[in-house]
């Protein structure tokens, strides 16, 4: 039996239900977020998303990386081919998280290991680390509204989730660039 065995009989109940049935694009909120795959960090039990409701990528650190940027603009690109000048505007809400587990890449024993693995640039590793979630959710913010490739109607907020607390705090208010 595998570990995924247990997933696949509840997605054969969710089928069942015909809870996926009737979702059509754009999603409910418009909101795209961007944030950390840790087991922890689930979006939709912090933030009570439901399905439908949002669109959701997930990385490591939910650092914002090229590909990030790519996903952005791909949805960007998407929507304006689909609603023309009726596209509604969406925000990208970038959330990163206490306690994150991409601080490791801040110990250099682990970062090379790693590093060796992966043939990464050992430099370029340590700047993924999230030790300080306000300052690196702080740099993704600003590195989304400074790609010339992300439309000017696309607004971009940073938050902080506090794993203690359960609480997520607003770094970046949502803004356009």
């Amino acid at each position: 039996m595998s570990n995924f065995d247990p997933l696949l009989e509840r997605n054969r109940a969710f089928a069942a239900s015909d809870g996926h049935v009737g979702i059509a694009p754009p999603p409910n909120h418009q909101v795209m977020v961007v944030t950390c795959m840790d087991h922890r960090v689930d979006p939709a039990r912090v933030l009570g998303i439901e399905l439908g409701d949002a669109m959701v990528l997930r990385n490591a650190g939910g650092r914002v990386n090229d590909e990030v940027i790519d996903e952005i603009v791909f949805i960007a690109t998407l929507t304006e081919t689909v609603f023309g000048d009726d596209a509604p505007p969406f925000e990208v809400a970038v959330v990163h998280h206490t306690q994150c587990g991409t601080a490791y890449l801040a110990d250099p024993a682990f970062r090379a290991n790693y590093a060796s693995r992966i043939g990464g640039d050992e430099e370029a590793l340590a700047g993924l680390a999230v030790v300080d979630p306000e300052a690196t959710v702080r740099d993704d913010v600003e590195r989304i509204l400074s790609s010339p490739a992300v439309p000017t109607r696309v607004s971009v907020s940073g938050h902080v989730y506090d794993l203690d607390t359960g609480l997520i705090t607003t770094v970046e208010p949502a803004s356009c660039s």
